[in-house]
């Protein structure tokens, strides 16, 4: 598990699977996270950790992240998740993840975030400095999922 937490990873995906589990694995290997360890935490940036784009993560590292996950087995439902993250202008401080899911479009999951973030950071009375959402939204066929996480790394989660 990481010992300090030097980055974060914002990613999305969402699949079919033969049961809820499997479409919840595929959404997960779609967005790049399917072969390691989550630990879900709650929505805590540390300060001045970057957020970036996925790196290559060894396989099976235990990895604090903060997700959302949608299933459905209505064909034709749409289902979204979405996560976001807004950092203060105080680079001292900590920033702010917050996730959602639903039966809901891309779009609305998206508004959602942004409002949670912006209400987040007006409760802390702070500025935000930057904000950043990443959602996906899936049409069910069978079993679906949609999936949005946050994943927080250290350099020895790296390959």
């Amino acid at each position: 598990m990481t010992g300090k937490v030097t980055m974060a990873a914002a990613t999305a995906g969402h699949a079919e699977g033969g049961t809820t589990l499997n479409a919840f694995d595929n959404a997960l290997l779609a967005a790049g996270i399917g072969n390691i360890n989550l630990i879900k935490v709650s929505s805590i940036l540390p300060p001045e950790v970057p957020v970036i784009d996925l790196p290559k993560i060894k396989l099976g590292a235990l990895v604090p992240t903060a997700y959302a996950a949608m299933t459905s087995e209505t064909p034709g439902e749409i289902i979204a998740a979405a996560v976001g993250y807004a950092v203060p202008d105080d680079p001292a401080k900590n920033g702010v993840i917050m996730e959602y899911h639903g039966v809901a479009s891309r779009a609305e999951a998206e508004r959602q975030i942004h409002l949670m973030l912006d209400e987040a950071f007006r409760v802390r009375g702070e500025t935000i400095k930057e904000k950043r959402v990443v959602a996906v939204e899936h049409t069910t066929q069978r079993i679906g999922c949609a999936l949005a996480a946050i994943t927080l790394l250290g350099d020895e989660d790296l390959v």
